[in-house]
Order: C-alpha cells, then sequence, then structure tokens
C-alpha cells in the first residue's frame, strides 16, 4: 500500500470520526417462539453475515468446566441429514465462513457468505442449530484436542493466567469458571451431556440471531420467519445469576510456580465494572492514557524508558453483571520487583496528579478515530447487534459516544478515576520461578502458592 493511499484512509477515518459514528437503522422483531431478530441491509458489497448467540456461555458449565465451549464445538459435528465433512464441503464451495464458539456470558453461532449463496447457507445454519446430530466420533476426537491444548496453555503462562485471575476475583461465582475448561471437567464430559446442555441452554427464548448485508428487506424477514418460526424450544430453567460480591480487604498475591520460567509475569488489579456501567466510555478513554494503546504510560515506563519488558497494557473486563480491571506485562524474573513496583508507580501517579488537558484531548482524539473503524465490516454489526442483546444496551451507546468522549472533562477523569481505578486492596496474580521471588514479594500482600497447572488455577 502506497504512502499516499495509507494516508487518505488516515484522513478518511478522521473525517469519520469528525461526523461522528451512527448505528444504521435496523429492524428489531421477536417471532413468537421468542427469539429476537436484528436486521441490518448493508449495500455496500455482496456478502451476508448472520450471527446467532444463546444463553449458553461457560457460566453455566457447573460441575463439568469446558461444557460449554465444547458443546458449541459439537454444533459443526453434522447434523441428522448431514454430515461435517458434507457441511465443510457446502462451505468451502461457495467461500462461506461458519463457526461456533462460547465465552462466558454466551455461546455464539456465525456464518458469513455471498448475497446469491444466501438460501443455502441459511438453511445449512437452520440445520446446524435445530437439528444437531452430536457424532460420537467427532466429539471424541474433539475432546482429545481440547485436552492437548490444555497441557500445552500450562507451558505458557500468559495462556493460563487470566483463569487464576478470575478465579482470584470470584472465588466460587460462576465468573470464575474458565472458558476453556479443565482438564477434570473435560474428560468428565460425555456425549449425553453435550445433549443435556443443548436442550437446556439452546432455547429459543434467550436467543438472538442477527443478519447484516445485501439483502432485501421483506424477503429476509420472511426467509427468517419461515426457516426459524416454527423452531420449538423449552423455555430455559437457568436461573439468572446474582452478581459476585468482589470485596476485598486486603492485597491479595497469588504465586504460581513454574520452576523452569526465566521470567515472571502478571496481572494486577482489581473489581471492574458492568457493561451497563454509566461512566463505561470515561473509563475507556482514561484506560487509553493509563495502558490501552502503545504510547500509554504503562508502556512508556517499562517498555520504551527502562526496556524491562516487550510490553505493558492495562484492560478492563466488562460482563454483565460486574467486571474485572487488570495491568498485565511480563519480565525477567530478576527485574520483577522493579517491574512491578514501577507499573504501581503508574497507577498512582494517575490517582495522585490525574491527566492535563493536552493529554487527555490526544486521548479522545485517539478514541474517536478508532471508533469507527470497529464497525465496518458485517460480522462487527451483528456482534454489536447481538451483545445489545446479551447485555441489555441499545444503540445509544453508540450513537451517543462522540458526544460522551468530548464531554468528558480534565476535573470528570479525577472523579472517574478516584470511584473506579483500584488503588488499596490490590490483587496480584504472578507467575513465574517461585525460588527466586517468593520472598521479595511478600511486600505486596498475604502470598498463597499455587503450582502451574493445564486447569490455570
Amino acid at each position: 500500500m502506497s504512502l499516499m493511499v495509507g494516508l487518505l484512509l488516515t484522513l478518511g477515518q478522521f473525517a469519520n470520526a469528525q461526523k461522528g459514528f451512527k448505528l444504521p437503522k435496523y429492524e428489531k422483531f421477536t417471532l413468537r417462539n421468542g427469539l429476537t431478530v436484528y436486521m441490518l441491509s448493508q449495500k455496500e458489497v455482496p456478502l451476508i453475515q448472520a450471527s446467532v448467540v444463546f444463553d449458553a456461555g461457560a457460566i453455566h458449565d457447573g460441575k463439568k468446566p469446558g461444557l460449554a465451549g465444547i458443546t458449541a464445538d459439537a454444533l459443526t459435528f453434522g447434523t441428522k441429514t448431514q454430515t461435517k465433512a458434507q457441511i465443510e464441503a457446502a462451505t468451502d464451495f461457495v467461500g462461506a465462513n461458519f463457526g461456533t464458539g462460547a465465552a462466558l456470558e454466551y455461546a455464539r453461532v456465525g456464518m458469513s457468505f455471498a448475497k446469491k449463496d444466501q438460501d443455502k447457507m441459511l438453511g445449512i445454519l437452520q440445520d446446524v442449530l435445530m437439528n444437531p446430530a452430536f457424532d460420537t466420533k467427532e466429539f471424541e476426537k474433539a475432546k482429545k484436542r481440547k485436552l492437548l491444548r490444555l497441557d500445552q496453555a500450562k507451558e505458557s503462562p500468559r495462556s493460563v493466567i487470566g483463569a487464576y485471575y478470575n478465579k482470584l476475583l470470584y472465588g466460587q461465582h460462576p465468573y470464575g469458571n474458565p472458558t476453556q475448561g479443565t482438564k477434570e471437567g473435560l474428560e468428565s464430559i460425555s456425549v449425553d451431556d453435550i445433549k443435556a446442555f443443548y436442550k437446556k441452554q439452546y432455547t429459543t427464548d434467550r436467543a438472538a440471531i442477527a443478519v447484516v448485508g445485501d439483502f432485501e428487506k421483506r424477503a429476509m424477514k420472511a426467509k427468517i420467519k419461515k426457516l426459524f418460526g416454527n423452531w420449538k424450544t423449552k423455555r430455559t430453567t437457568s436461573k439468572r445469576l446474582g452478581k459476585p460480591s468482589m470485596q476485598y480487604n486486603q492485597n491479595r498475591v497469588i504465586l504460581v510456580d513454574k520452576d523452569d520460567s526465566r521470567e515472571t509475569t502478571f496481572f494486577i488489579g482489581g473489581k471492574g465494572v458492568p457493561r451497563s456501567n454509566q461512566d463505561l466510555i470515561a473509563i475507556q478513554v482514561i484506560n487509553t492514557i493509563l495502558g490501552g494503546r502503545f504510547t500509554s504510560w504503562l508502556n512508556d515506563a517499562l517498555r520504551v524508558n527502562s526496556g524491562l519488558t516487550y510490553g505493558a497494557r492495562s484492560s478492563w473486563v466488562n460482563n454483565k453483571l460486574s467486571g474485572s480491571f487488570y495491568i498485565y506485562s511480563y519480565t525477567k524474573t530478576k527485574t520483577t520487583i522493579e517491574a512491578i513496583d514501577m507499573a504501581l508507580g503508574v497507577l498512582d501517579s494517575l490517582h495522585k496528579y490525574g491527566v492535563d488537558q493536552k493529554t487527555l484531548n490526544s486521548a479522545k482524539n485517539y478514541v474517536k478515530g478508532s471508533f469507527p473503524t470497529r464497525y465496518e465490516r458485517n460480522s462487527s454489526l451483528a456482534n454489536l447487534l447481538t451483545s445489545m442483546f446479551i447485555y441489555g444496551y441499545n444503540e445509544s451507546f453508540i450513537n451517543n459516544f462522540e458526544k460522551n468522549v468530548n464531554s468528558l472533562t480534565v476535573a470528570k477523569v479525577k472523579q472517574v478515576v478516584r470511584k473506579y481505578f483500584p488503588k488499596n486492596n490490590l490483587q496480584f496474580v504472578l507467575v513465574g520461578k517461585a525460588s527466586a521471588i517468593r520472598d521479595k514479594v511478600k511486600k505486596y500482600g498475604k502470598v498463597t502458592e499455587k503450582k502451574i497447572t493445564a486447569r490455570g488455577f
């Protein structure tokens, strides 16, 4: 790509940000079986994205961690009329993409295809959703692959540290469930377990489908009604979750021993906010300054100025009922304390000094400039619509985004930092060579030591 083309793209992005991105007009309706439908016509390119979500995430794993994930995978194992190979051949032949997966709070099935292939592909999507076969041989192969990945993950601190951190923050609340499951959980799962989970959680009363792309609205509405209107499922029997308590009265440190490690990977943080929090946009802007971009304070301190790491960042995870905040980085074993102290110093400076107007303006422009690009593709828009369903917000979050960013002041930043960014009772997870750092990290709080495992806690 030439420099001039790159410049034009950048200027175009800036122009979009200046105009203010608005969610295109969409239609929402509910079928008689309870299935919520979103339709958004976009005719720039002859492609269509269909995304379906269910209340079937890892929060429902119960005593079998990994059940939600492998059930979502099992939807690709074939149907009562088509084998896995036949479905793959049909989608590959027309260049369609088809995939499934389970996150913490939901399971998703997605398919993208050309406009000309919509009847064939929507028919396959219907068959997969309504008539899964849960083939035993495919299930056993998938389980072996997942168990192998768990064994491999324990060799990589960055693959498991999040599971340790969530367990520390949430304890026995389902938000502490590892989305990848555990070896013990996966080994205990049978095909009958998957069938029961599908029957209980893949219900139309807690599901939504979003169709975005090049189609005629009236014709697509008729197709969706014909394909899914007669889908009959029992109403879910799963109870709604209660909020996690997340009350911490002291610093806590989980030290995960990987005795052959030459570096320490760490999370530092605490309680976050739910997706519905009224200050979420302000938090995003402030986090951009702290650790949300390459030129953030954390990355400048730990990477650019000191060379202690190749990267440092801070992130907010916003679930429906609560959330978490963490600072993340990794460093050589011998510089563990120096790096952690520096990260804590950066967080402390945010509380002590806040941000000046120039820094705030830079972050606001960065956030506004990158915001429209998140929703350039049909898949992004479809995921946005289904996220609105899952988390219970509406388009005002999108349509008022720029206005809310612009309204953020230095004084408001101080209030938001004081209210939400943790300062006391911090929660630490460190993965590294315990024998080299256990005595040194005691200064951060009460230490609990664990061995690194495939389960992540």
